[in-house]
């Protein structure tokens, strides 16, 4: 038989040990559909029930394994769909190859249906490569330029073949003359170490600090133990970037949590109070939550120098892998002698997880969102993969959830768009089939997208050697992070006919599709609904109807900001007295005896 353009497209995936495509059909890649056939389902064909939720689970796989997530689409409509789940990856830094269909080349330029200039949609998202290929020799190179520029580049690529070429006999490129042959799938990738004088210099100016702070993103995860080291040696404390919030655990006393507006106030202490600052792998944007200007020495250390000495005047930007970077400076840090620093910054912390287990006991009605986080906190499995959606939950799975072991979490730190939590889950269980993977969901990013997915997760569960994919859902019926943002942005009262949510039953719609399903509405259910969905045989949905009113208002919330939420709530707001009482109820927990003096 011979073999077609489609057909050799998935050899060259499979020669990339690419193990599965995430992808929604369309009559601009039936020739690909069709070779999927012919191969055996060799790379996998895992259906979504949308595009975008097909480029959300490329996303959530290539965050969770280290290697390029490939999603698949359609011409026009299809292509447009996977757009939101591109740009996540683009804005986080991660590797997705995306594939998409075109009008058949004889009809290009006619207004032909579903004929939409691809070229010049996807020349933002997908910057660092795109190319549509228009004949066979083409496809190996512009596969493995794809692949390697998204392995280099952290970053979306894509390729665009237009539907009859897909079904074309597959001519090789020649070693000839305005032909572009390629090498074998493999790259062996370099872990650059900056100068020697660069690194005395960073030394020069750790050495000197007396109250050093050390802000970790994602760009540390695979230096996490050089990063323990060097807060060790100089008595640091270390605050995550939300990104980076799985780099280190939460037991060690040290670590301050994540920071930002979701972020601790140990972690606002210690970049208010610290006189060094150490960046290891983080574009955190807010300027705002790091030392002022002119307070701390500073130094960075990034894989891209594009990103480097943006959000803080460093004095040395390292431009070099972490870990190799970091063990090359450790010999030439001087041990802190005085551990008062130290010391203060582990009180802290101390105080704080005290502050949170409080806060979390709070009486709500009828569950405290944050409850819900810090019973998970107590049952997490050491293996665990945490997913987070976009909105009021986000805050509770960054300042609540700790951290341990070796449980990896993400979310759509730069983007921050909603729905990615279902998904991503989808692509951590594909990652890591043996591993359990838990989604902290709001009901708006439920009912957006994630009961659809639901539907993915029934049908491909049986795949799972781990069968635990929890989706967790804070069932309040309000989209709940944008009516606080009016409260406390904008002083405006909530706007039911926007901010409320119809009701529905994401239990019942669970058991429907034969997952384990618990329903709770009463704090003391919470701890044994958490053993039993965790201990289940297959997927479940934990349905938690919770309480709206309790103010995600960060510990270092300004007066102005408490001043416009309260005049948001003298303005009418519709639950006025219950905002009032919850938010007095959770605040004093700061203040109450053992809170350490500031």
């Amino acid at each position: 038989m011979t073999q077609t353009v489609g057909d050799y497209l998935l050899q060259r995936l499979r020669e990339w040990d690419v193990e599965q495509v995430f992808a929604y059909p369309g009559d601009g890649i039936n020739g690909i559909v069709a070779s999927f056939g012919k191969a055996d389902n060799r790379p996998r064909f895992v259906q979504a029930r949308h595009e975008e939720m097909a480029a959300f689970e490329a996303v959530g796989y290539a965050k969770f394994s280290g290697r390029p997530g490939v999603c698949l689409a359609t011409s026009g409509p299809g292509a447009i769909h996977l757009l939101n789940g591109l740009y996540d990856a683009k804005l986080d830094h991660v590797p997705v190859v995306a594939i998409v269909g075109q009008t058949a080349r004889s009809a290009m330029g006619g207004s032909y249906q579903q004929e939409v200039d691809l070229q010049a949609l996807y020349k933002d998202v997908a910057s660092e490569y795109l190319v549509e290929v228009n004949v066979a020799e083409q496809l190996p190179n512009a596969l493995d330029r794809a692949m390697r520029t998204a392995l280099s580049q952290r970053c979306p690529t894509a390729l665009i073949i237009p539907a009859d070429l897909q079904e074309e006999s597959y001519r090789p490129p020649r070693h000839a003359f305005k032909q572009v042959p390629s090498s074998p799938p493999s790259t062996s990738w370099p872990r650059p170490v900056p100068a020697e004088a660069d690194l005395d210099a960073t030394a020069e100016v750790l050495n000197a600090g007396e109250k050093v702070a050390i802000l970790v993103g994602q760009g540390a995860r695979g230096a996490a133990e050089e990063v323990r080291q060097v807060a060790e040696v100089t008595g640091a404390g270390v605050a995550k970037a939300l990104l980076g919030k799985d780099v280190l655990p939460d037991d060690l006393p040290w670590v301050t949590g994540a920071i930002g507006l979701l972020g601790t106030r140990p972690s606002y202490e210690l970049m208010r109070d610290c006189d060094t600052l150490l960046i290891v792998g983080s574009n955190f944007p807010y300027s705002q939550f790091l030392p002022g200007f002119g307070q701390a020495r500073a130094v960075q250390i990034d894989l891209d120098g594009r990103f480097i000495g943006m959000r803080y005047p460093t004095e040395v930007n390292l431009v070099g892998d972490a870990g190799a970077t970091l063990r090359a400076l450790l010999p030439r840090l001087a041990s802190k002698e005085d551990r008062s620093w130290r010391q203060k910054v582990e009180k802290n912390v101390e105080s704080w997880w005290d502050t949170v287990d409080r806060e979390a006991a709070v009486d709500a009605e009828p569950v405290n969102p944050m409850t819900i986080v810090s019973e998970l906190s107590r049952r997490l499995p050491d293996n665990a993969i945490v997913t987070a959606d976009s909105g009021s939950s986000t805050n509770w799975y960054a300042r609540n959830l700790r951290i341990r072991g070796d449980v990896r979490g993400s979310l759509s730190g730069t983007l921050a768009t909603m729905g990615p939590g279902v998904p991503y889950a989808i692509g951590a269980k594909f990652a890591q089939p043996d591993r359990p993977v838990i989604a902290l969901v709001g009901d708006g990013a439920m009912q957006m997208n994630g009961l659809a997915e639901l539907i993915t997760i029934a049908r491909y569960r049986h795949l799972w050697t781990d069968p635990r994919c929890v989706i967790c859902v804070f069932h309040n019926n309000d989209l709940n992070q944008v009516t606080w943002e009016l409260r406390a942005m904008s002083g405006a009262p909530k706007f039911e006919e926007s901010q409320s949510l119809p009701d529905v039953d994401y239990a019942g719609f669970a058991l429907s599709l034969g997952l384990t399903a618990v329903t709770v509405d009463k704090p003391g259910q919470l701890g044994s609904a958490w053993d039993t969905v965790l201990d289940a045989d297959k997927p479940a949905v934990l349905d938690v109807r919770c309480d709206p009113e309790v103010p995600p208002i960060p510990p270092h919330a300004t007066f102005e900001q408490m001043k416009s939420a309260a005049e948001a709530v003298l303005k009418g707001d519709p639950e006025a007295l219950h905002v009032v009482v919850q938010g007095v109820k959770t605040k004093v927990q700061e203040f109450l005896p053992g809170r350490r003096d500031r």
